[in-house]
């Protein structure tokens, strides 16, 4: 996935990963189908805000793996077939073509087919855009009506209902109210795109009331797969000209759709749409619905003027349809618990954002990350049978489940597990659509996850950024700095972190850890009103932020306080960005051997996290003092002392290993001077180490230096 996605970079055909997911999942992973299919796309497609066309456009990647093909006109019609249903047993297709399923595998085309256990697929997914490139309209539809056929003879009426709307050329609205209530069951079944396709071919059949309904249903669809292009044309649609009950219904996605695609809540009054009249709960509750959401995408975004406008909307829409404990009161929490006050509001609701999402939050705010890990990874069938009143119908869409798989990952990086929070959110952006939930805050963990573990922002982060609106969610300023800092360029990384500052220093909502370690203590204070964060990482960073804002004469009771408190840190990752900040003020005030202490440990606490190249810019801060350390003692030839005084202990070539490693020799560099292996050249050291009672390079040198000037 990583390397379709960094040759789509490299040709400036940018692709949600989600997106390039499911094109090589339809295209065999074949990189040039891929490529050449992705060129003939809209940049909203490609970036996941439109559906994908079906079928894929034929490209010549795909028409050259099948040149030498050739099949009968009964072998075509029946890849057709298999191509164009919906389902995969093999009884149905057994009965399209009237061959028995041993006759189809000896077949030409039963070498086209996997056939097991009753059920048949393609063998090569790309046949699926081969025959319906090479098939005409006539053809299709033909197959169509055929299987409309079979299906209503076998019982089946949604699938009946969808080829005979395929195969229509004049319109069938009987069918159309089919589909419509099997889109319905589709979407609550959390099949958002299947349910976008059935909304949409009922709407082509009907016109006028129904035609509005089915596009409201499709609009819900593709707000719930997150395609948000989609939905602001399809609820778009309505306006003005629908029912004043339907454009209440679409109220609420319409909202969540514009707003993922400009970045920004609509500056809309929510007056303007009230119901007219007190009466006709449902209007209301689709009103105080709506409200809900574009207070929590208020929320989100940190706009809390506009949030308190829309709160107001919710209480007074859930006072007149009674609706105060099951939409009101969740939706208040957790409006203000991403605003940064979780006191404000302690109800909680039913469903994966109202009751879960709110539960989970709240408890690693105030400490209990694991708890709300627990919550969050509950996937049994269970979890989701509860609805949830603020976005009833899509507790099981792409885009509640982005969410879901957002949160966790913010949690796992709050506890300090920072491989695994990468790999969480690898999983869940190769799937769902994760660059849209908590505006724009998994594209900030994805870009700070692989800062962390590779020291550079990789491809699928890449991708994910490009899928934000401009100006959405992501300031590079903290990434350049991080970047800069991990690689030893802390100029570059201070002149970074400063001109972040100077722009107002912008955060998301929901804390992330951003870079300290080169801030001036007075700069990097935090404001009353910032991020949410667990106290365990609050405490790491008002740590870091006590040592940097150290003077000379409160260093060592603030040194003593701050080692003392880092140790009652649960999360490896914040402790050791504590240990650092140790490690660089003992090293700035020339202390070297504790400063190796706490790089070591910090070197040490960054490896259980997972936070791969933090792990090594401690190890390269350490070779740096190691380096100044070997730098203070005496030239070589004035080293006759010490090894005279050193012979009487260790060996001849403990004593050769020694001598070298004061001088500033790596254990290559001595592997190789002296013609041994580096674990040699270890062993020998440990040694030393343990015969003069030294526990490393650093107090080996050290005790060189003095060896030579006393005696």
């Amino acid at each position: 996935m990583e390397l379709l996605l960094r040759d789509l970079l490299a040709r400036e055909l940018v692709c949600a990963p989600h997106v390039v997911a499911r094109l090589a999942a339809r295209l065999a992973a074949d990189p040039p189908s891929v490529v050449e299919v992705a060129e003939r796309l809209t940049p909203d497609q490609r970036l996941g805000r439109r559906a994908l066309p079906s079928p894929l456009p034929l490209t010549p990647a795909v028409e050259r793996a099948f040149a030498e093909l050739e099949l009968s006109e009964r072998d075509r019609t029946l890849l057709l077939a298999q191509t164009l249903r919906s389902g995969d047993d093999l009884g149905t297709l057994v009965a399209f073509d009237g061959r028995s399923a041993r006759e189809l595998a000896a077949s030409p085309v039963g070498a086209l087919l996997v056939i097991h256990a009753g059920r048949v697929r393609l063998s090569d997914p790309r046949h699926s855009v081969w025959i319906q490139a090479l098939s005409t309209s006539a053809r299709t539809a033909e197959v169509h009506s055929r299987l409309a056929g079979l299906h209503a003879a076998l019982g089946d009426e949604d699938a009946a209902a969808w080829h005979r709307a395929r195969a229509s050329l004049t319109g069938d609205p009987a069918a159309a109210r089919t589909l419509v209530g099997a889109a319905r069951r589709l979407l609550g079944a959390g099949r958002e795109e299947r349910a976008l396709a059935l909304a949409r071919e009922a709407a082509a059949h009907v016109s006028g009331h129904r035609r509005d309904g089915a596009m409201l249903l499709a609009g819900l669809a593709a707000v719930g797969a997150g395609l948000a292009g989609d939905a602001v044309h399809d609820l778009g649609s309505l306006y003005p000209r629908a029912s004043a009950r339907l454009r209440g219904r679409a109220l609420g996605g319409l909202l969540v759709a514009q707003t993922f695609v400009l970045g920004a809540v609509p500056d809309v009054d929510p007056a303007l749409f009230r119901p007219r009249s007190a009466k006709g709960r449902a209007a209301w509750r689709d009103w105080t619905r709506a409200a809900g959401l574009a207070a929590l995408l208020c929320a989100e975004r940190g706009d809390r003027a506009p949030m308190r406008l829309w709160l107001d909307a919710v209480r007074e829409g859930a006072a007149v349809v009674g609706a105060e404990t099951e939409l009101r009161e969740p939706v208040v929490a957790l409006c203000w618990l991403l605003a940064g006050d979780s006191e404000v509001g302690v109800g909680e609701g039913e469903g994966p954002l109202c009751g879960t999402l709110l539960r989970a939050l709240r408890l690693a705010a105030r400490g209990d990350i694991e708890q709300g890990l627990r919550l969050l990874r509950d996937d049994s069938p269970l979890a989701d049978l509860a609805p949830d009143h603020l976005v009833p119908g899509l507790e099981r869409s792409p885009l509640v489940r982005a969410y879901r798989a957002v949160a966790e990952t913010l949690l796992l990086v709050w506890r300090g597990d920072i491989g695994a929070a990468r790999e969480r959110l690898l999983r869940a952006a190769v799937e769902l659509p994760v660059a849209l939930p908590f505006a724009g805050l998994g594209v900030v963990l994805a870009r700070r996850l692989d800062l962390a573990v590779r020291g550079e922002i990789g491809p699928v982060a890449h991708a994910l950024t490009a899928v934000l609106p401009v100006g959405g969610g992501v300031d590079g300023l903290v990434d350049r700095g991080i970047e800069a800092f991990l690689a030893g360029a802390v100029d570059a990384a201070g002149a970074a972190v400063e001109l972040w500052r100077d722009g107002g220093a912008p955060e998301p909502v929901l804390g992330v850890p951003g870079l300290e370690e080169v801030a001036v203590a007075a700069q990097v204070q935090r404001a009353a009103s910032g991020p949410v964060t667990p106290p365990d990482l609050a405490a790491a960073r008002d740590l870091r932020v006590r040592l940097l804002a150290a003077s000379t004469g409160s260093w060592p009771s603030e040194r003593d306080d701050v080692r003392e408190t880092a140790r009652t840190l649960r999360s490896p990752f914040a402790r050791a960005r504590v240990e650092l900040v140790l490690g660089l003020q003992h090293a700035v005030r020339d202390d070297h051997l504790a400063a190796r202490m706490h790089l070591q440990r910090a070197e040490r606490l960054f490896e259980a996290a997972g936070a791969d190249a933090w792990a090594r810019a401690a190890r390269d801060r350490i070779d740096r003092l190691d380096t100044t350390a070997a730098q203070l003692v005496p030239a070589p030839e004035r080293l006759s002392v010490c090894r005279s005084v050193w012979r009487r202990r260790l060996t001849a070539r403990e004593l050769d290993v020694a001598m070298l490693a004061v001088r500033g020799a790596g254990n290559r560099e001595i592997g190789r001077e002296l013609s041994v292996s580096v674990r040699t050249v270890e062993v020998h050291l440990g040694r030393v180490f343990a015969k003069l009672e030294v526990r490393n390079r650093v107090e080996l040198t050290a005790l060189a230096h003095r060896t030579e000037r006393h005696l």
